[in-house]
């Protein structure tokens, strides 16, 4: 994936030195090592965050879950229809 963002912060010097010291003992750049932590990071800390969204998001949609009901088996083939009787009915079309 192509890198179109920037994100910059300021750090103390004694942190950006470190920073540096192991970028070059890697082998990388720094923007190298900083895409690496964060990926790092990221991959260890969102899916908690995730199974809690998602687990939010699944009691929120049972409350609907069967709340449709009726008689008519086809129902769902008929929607397209059924709708637009209903709405010649409401405003005579």
């Amino acid at each position: 994936m192509p890198k179109t963002e920037v994100y910059s912060w300021r750090l103390a010097p004694d942190k950006k030195r470190a920073l540096e010291r192991r970028a070059r003992a890697q082998g990388q750049t720094v923007a190298q090592l900083l895409d690496h932590l964060t990926e790092e990071l990221l991959a260890n800390h969102l899916p908690e965050e995730d199974e809690a969204e998602q687990r939010r998001l699944h009691a929120a949609a049972a409350k609907f879950v069967g709340a449709i009901s009726g008689t008519d088996p086809h129902r769902s083939e008929n929607v397209s229809r059924l709708v637009r009787q209903g709405l010649r009915r409401k405003y005579g079309r």
